[in-house]
């Protein structure tokens, strides 16, 4: 009967402190990279996910005896600015990419960190059961990422940045409680009311990738008009249009003009079925340089700056033999090379 006593009074002993000779650590075994490829500064959003591993480990002398319920929180830190929302990539030019990191799929939760009153760490829980001494849990957390639309100001290349492992930076704090042949309670957070003090270690560095390519599209192209003119042709009509395009910030880009459907030679015509009345088409208000397709020669040259720019053709119905009466017209092919 006393030694039955003993047993009791030994059990209600463990039953009511905590123990010191047990412990459950975890830790972030690995992130991987946030790898959003191909963006286009004027196009649509982009997003990605990363993949976060992480594991837990429970022990101790008579760890078989007891469970360990754990409140966990995943941190991840600021971009090199110090800034949580937005984070930033940057390329060569120092052009900078906003995008973010949610911890939902739905893209409306800003993964942040413990303890900052705005962006919150993700927060799970996991259970080590009795008779489970030595185990180790391992799981995994979804890092959804997004690059927003419409940054214009983009400039074509490659960008990358690091959230940085630190403990105020990418990190896992964690605390438990442990359970003695009983079911237990999972701590009030990950910081706070568990059976010993809350710990927090450094995770693994994420890295962020991204890249632009110069890209160019055409808006519109309003026709050249030389309007009504005298059949004899015995002065010189001039008129103009306009091209419109946008192409990538800072990309080089030429604008190239066939000699048109009707050409005879390099001599670029307009004709009403039969007949046929020259023309030219030219870079600059003075008429002298000729506008055509050959590149580095007699294109027009510019860059991009992720806005709509507007390129003005200058045509010249020159003094020539009369035309009979009638419409003329041509086709010019115009091309973009970036």
């Amino acid at each position: 009967m006393k030694w039955l006593a003993f047993m009791l009074l030994a059990f209600a002993a463990l039953l009511a402190s905590p123990r010191a000779d047990t412990t459950t650590t975890c830790s972030i075994t690995s992130i991987s990279n946030l790898a959003f490829g191909p963006v286009d500064p004027t196009g649509t959003s982009v997003t990605t996910t990363a993949t976060l591993n992480y594991s837990c480990t429970y022990s101790g002398v008579l760890g078989s005896l007891y469970g360990s319920y754990i409140s966990a929180c995943v941190s991840l830190g600021t971009d090199d600015l110090a800034n949580f929302s937005p984070r930033t990539i940057v390329n060569a030019n120092n052009d900078r990419m906003q995008y973010q990191v949610f911890k939902d799929a739905s893209l409306t939760s800003i993964w942040g960190r413990v303890n900052h009153a705005t962006y919150t760490p993700q927060a799970f829980t996991r259970q080590i059961g009795i008779l489970s001494n030595g185990a180790t849990l391992t799981g995994s957390l979804t890092i959804y990422g997004q690059v927003p639309a419409l940054q214009s100001t983009l400039s074509p290349g490659s960008y990358s940045g690091n959230l940085l492992g630190s403990l105020t930076g990418n990190s896992l704090t964690w605390s438990y409680n442990e359970a003695l042949l009983t079911i237990g309670t999972y701590p009030a957070s990950c910081s706070a009311g568990g059976t010993v003090a809350a710990q927090t270690v450094a995770a693994p560095s994420m890295t962020t990738t991204a890249n632009v390519a110069a890209r160019c599209t055409f808006g519109t192209a309003t026709d050249l008009n030389f309007g009504s003119v005298p059949g004899l042709l015995r002065t010189v009509t001039d008129q103009t249009s306009l091209l419109r395009a946008t192409c990538t910030n800072r990309a080089a880009y030429q604008v190239g003009l066939d000699n048109g459907s009707n050409a005879s030679g390099t001599t670029r015509r307009m004709t009403d079925g039969t007949r046929f009345v020259t023309y030219e088409l030219y870079r600059d208000t003075a008429r002298t340089l000729r506008w055509g397709a050959s590149l580095n020669t007699d294109t027009a040259t510019g860059t991009g700056t992720g806005a709509e720019q507007t390129l003005t053709v200058y045509g010249r119905l020159p003094v020539q033999t009369a035309a009979r009466a009638g419409t003329y017209s041509d086709i010019v092919t115009v091309t973009i090379t970036y």
